[in-house]
């Protein structure tokens, strides 16, 4: 099924919790809703589920609206947190519930129930009641009990966020093989920007009841159209440093001894010609900024914070002045606190933004 949000807006008491959101999900997409707690996106796939009726705007199932049409009928399946599973009943019972609620015949219900609960790989539970189970296995008896309905939708708000770190990596991994199984559109609430991306065809990024960017993972990592974006994605996100373009049309970086970065004669002059005299600032992500303890050529000059040794990489935490940025080095990387470090990048690497929107990059992945 496709689902189509035209101008959708949900108000609490003067608070606009969804503001003018324009978004269309294709039939059998998954697409995620990601955002920091507060950002509207719970209350959107609640607008789509019917629990909430839109204060303007409309929702079109396939073309046609459906904001005035009561949940039971838009035939969407929904997964909480929560679980919300019934615990005096057993798996079995759980799974069926849907399909007893619908009128189905008892034997028609438990075969497809136990259809269901082997595609989630809990068959062997199906005696048992929830409060015999794992947290992972809770939400597998919630994820079957969507399926058994057969929707033309998913609607999942943060179903993982219950479970322990380990468990989310694999339940992620059963999501997305499910989806791909059963091709089923699916639009998926969450804060875990890792699970977003990971998991997602699309994802859309949302921050204050406005929806900020829709796009492909790639898209939303290589190609960030805001500074908000830019500062959300990315693990850690990625480095925004103020800046002025200088009468040289260097970028003269605050909080950095008044570094100036050389830019290339076209990318000057594009600014120039853009942003004149604007504030400017530089995006750069933590992968690509290299740490010298000697002076180079075209670095920035920064003092060290922190190290945060991670197996695989150090997190360098350093200060420009009160602006706290970090960059990705190799194992065993060392330095002493508070010493001063120099950073250079790749010239190719770099984002300019102005006040908010993206001025400048190829936008293009590796």
């Amino acid at each position: 099924m496709e689902i189509r949000l035209e101008n959708l807006s949900k108000h609490f008491a003067g608070v606009k919790a969804v503001d003018s959101v324009n978004l269309e999900v294709k039939t059998g997409e998954f697409i995620s809703l990601v955002g920091p707690s507060g950002c509207g996106k719970t209350t959107t796939l609640r607008l789509i589920a019917g629990l909430e009726t839109p204060t303007s705007g409309e929702i079109y199932f396939d073309g046609k609206p459906v904001s005035r049409v009561a949940p039971s009928r838009r035939n969407v399946a929904m997964v909480f947190q929560s679980y919300a599973i019934y615990p005096h009943m057993t798996v079995l019972d759980n799974i069926a519930f849907p399909l007893e609620a619908r009128g189905v015949a008892k034997k028609e219900r438990v075969k497809l129930a136990k259809e269901a609960a082997e595609f989630v790989r809990i068959e062997q539970f199906l005696d048992r009641k929830p409060g015999q189970l794992s947290g992972g296995q809770r939400q597998r008896v919630a994820l079957a009990r969507a399926i058994v309905r057969q929707p033309s939708v998913y609607l999942m708000d943060e179903p993982l966020s219950n479970l322990d770190a380990k468990l989310r990596v694999l339940m992620r991994a059963e999501l997305k093989r499910m989806h791909q199984k059963l091709k089923v559109t699916t639009v998926y609430v969450t804060h875990d920007q890792v699970e977003a991306m990971a998991m997602s065809d699309r994802v859309a990024v949302m921050n204050e009841g406005i929806l900020q960017q829709v796009g492909t993972p790639d898209d939303l990592y290589y190609c960030p159209q805001n500074q908000w974006v830019a500062g959300f994605i990315g693990s850690p996100p990625m480095n925004l440093i103020e800046c002025t373009l200088s009468e040289t049309a260097g970028l003269k970086c605050l909080g950095t001894g008044e570094s100036t970065i050389t830019l290339e004669e076209g990318l000057a002059a594009e600014l120039k010609e853009k942003a004149p005299g604007s504030k400017l600032v530089l995006g750069v992500r933590p992968e690509h900024l290299s740490v010298h303890k000697e002076r180079k050529e075209d670095s920035l000059e920064a003092e060290v914070y922190a190290l945060e040794p991670l197996g695989e990489h150090v997190i360098v935490d350093l200060l420009l002045q009160d602006m706290m940025i970090k960059a990705k080095t190799a194992p065993g990387f060392t330095a002493e606190m508070g010493s001063k470090v120099y950073l250079t990048f790749p010239k190719e690497s770099i984002y300019i933004y102005d006040q908010d929107t993206l001025l400048t990059r190829g936008c293009s992945s590796p």
